[in-house]
């Protein structure tokens, strides 16, 4: 009994070694590039982190140049942060602040050219549209209306679909342009949640153009009536 364990014992061992000799070198890659890819993964997540907190602190400094009005140092901690971790939340938001700061000391040649770089370079789609719907703002202030439009044209709708709408009717409005305005007020009325008090000022504009929303309905059902 005993030596016919053996026997099985040593079949089975003799199976296991053919197998790893068939297969040992694939599974020992396999398992190298497993292991690999989580150690890779794992010093990813680190540098991340490490990149996250070195911009952090150099936002806290801008937030700071900012909020004294230093225009000239927020710009330069600006170009450190964005040279040095561009792929970063705090690079994005560094440069709308520095845009911001930049456009409220009348730098508006240097306000365009931060958004433009945060329109063209953020990774989030949000602040890509926060700094094209700014941008469009400056560009038409400065009357360069068709190059506002071609940076809405750009953003992406998103959660901010009705907001692009209602720029848009301001620079068409602003070229004289009413019949486009109003078709893009009411596409802004209609995609801005009616709890927003901003709806209102876009009712204002509807109605200084004689296309009032809750006129709309009335009209509507006064037209009925006389049929």
């Amino acid at each position: 009994m005993a030596t016919q364990l053996d026997l099985q014992e040593q079949e089975q061992l003799d199976a296991l070694k053919a197998f790893w000799k068939q297969q040992g070198n694939l599974i020992t890659w396999v398992l190298i590039l497993v292991l690999g890819a989580f150690a890779a993964w794992n010093g990813w997540q680190y540098w991340q982190r490490k990149q996250a907190t070195q911009a952090g602190a150099i936002f806290e400094a801008l937030d700071r140049a900012a909020g004294g009005g230093e225009l000239d140092k927020a710009e330069h901690i600006f170009g450190d942060l964005k040279d040095r971790y561009p792929g970063t939340a705090w690079a994005e938001q560094g440069g709308l602040l520095t845009a911001k700061l930049e456009s409220a000391q009348g730098r508006a040649d240097a306000a365009q050219a931060t958004l433009s770089w945060v329109a063209e370079h953020a990774t989030e789609d949000e602040y890509r549209t926060i700094a094209r719907l700014r941008l469009a703002a400056m560009q038409a202030d400065a009357k360069h209306y068709d190059a506002a439009l071609a940076t809405l044209d750009a953003a992406k709708p998103l959660t901010f679909g009705a907001l692009i709408a209602d720029r848009r009717g301001d620079i068409l409005l602003a070229q004289g342009k009413k019949e486009a305005a109003r078709a893009a007020y009411q596409e802004a009325w209609k995609g801005m949640d009616a709890k927003v008090e901003y709806r209102r000022l876009i009712d204002a504009k509807l109605t200084a153009l004689g296309a009032a929303p809750d006129a709309a309905p009335a009209a509507s059902a006064a037209s009925g009536a006389a049929r």
